[in-house]
């Protein structure tokens, strides 16, 4: 099955909701075997971190390796987004950095064309960014127009290839709310192929909004879904039901606004018991997918 044809496909959420697992929650897994166990659970598809063991884009043989992921997705018949958020994957010493808002940001813009094309060589419905936190030495001002012209550095690679950019607003980064979203956009001349990640622990984390109506909000422009549970204030990515969020309105609203694209769970604190976390997770939106409740 092609991806265009699995992103069409209604997946095991029912009503056209189709769910994936972060290969970020498998990190002590090899990303064969990932795959496998979450496709053997049921899940339609995987948002695929490039990280050391997970198909790393500076690794010799990409080419070969991509080829071999992509074979691996088509016989699973797994579906694909690409995530970049990996933690120690362009410097050993300092998490994510370094970002597009630091003083030497070529490693970044390497690393995000890299991931547009293998985003592209693997059908990938999104290729998923966000914008970094901003270094201390670094004035706001000369923060945010890195972040333009590093965001339009990535844009023309996604034109180029023919990629959907989904760029995730993050608590604490330069970027970290759907306004922040918004004015980026506008900023880079609301180009047609940067939509937006919707981190649904996020909204409950920081947006004014409920959460049902962050998802109606966007809905014009989402290419991707990450969904976890969350508390208000709090950046910790929690296990569904140890949080505040009542999924039933969250993935009415989804169905609502007709969003095709996938649902994925992103636990990257939790892959010490990634298999049983992995398949609890999915019963959960299967039975929260089935009903509705009040609003957060």
């Amino acid at each position: 099955m092609t991806a265009a044809a699995r992103s069409a496909a209604p997946g095991p959420g029912g009503d056209g909701l189709r769910f994936g697992y972060g290969t970020n929650g498998f990190a002590n897994h090899r990303l064969d075997d990932a795959l496998t166990v979450i496709a053997d659970l049921g899940y339609a598809g995987v948002a695929l971190t490039l990280d050391h063991d997970h198909l790393d884009p500076f690794a010799p043989g990409l080419s070969r390796r991509v080829d071999a992921v992509g074979r691996r997705l088509a016989a699973l018949g797994l579906a694909v987004v690409i995530e970049t958020g990996a933690r120690y994957l362009l410097d050993p010493w300092h998490k994510h950095a370094p970002t597009l808002l630091h003083d030497e940001p070529a490693r970044r813009v390497e690393f995000l064309r890299h991931a547009v094309a293998i985003g592209a060589d693997l059908g990938a419905e999104a290729v998923s960014f966000w914008a970094g936190v901003r270094p201390e030495s670094v004035p706001p001002a000369v923060a945010w127009d890195r972040l333009v012209a590093g965001c339009d550095t990535v844009v023309a690679a996604a034109d180029a290839a023919g990629v959907t950019l989904g760029f995730e607003p993050e608590p604490g980064m330069l970027v970290e709310d759907i306004a922040g979203w918004r004015r980026l956009s506008a900023a880079l001349g609301t180009p047609a192929r940067l939509g937006i990640t919707l981190d649904i622990g996020h909204c409950r984390c920081l947006e004014p909004q409920p959460v049902p109506d962050c998802v109606r909000t966007v809905a014009a422009h989402l290419v991707n879904v990450q969904i976890d549970d969350m508390r208000r204030g709090v950046h910790e990515h929690l296990e569904f039901g140890t949080g505040e969020i009542d999924f039933p309105p969250v993935l009415a609203a989804l169905r609502e606004v007709g969003y095709r694209g996938l649902v994925a769970v992103e636990l990257p604190r939790h892959s010490h018991a990634a298999p049983a976390v992995a398949a609890r997770s999915l019963d959960f939106l299967r039975a929260a997918a089935g009903g509705s409740t009040g609003s957060n």
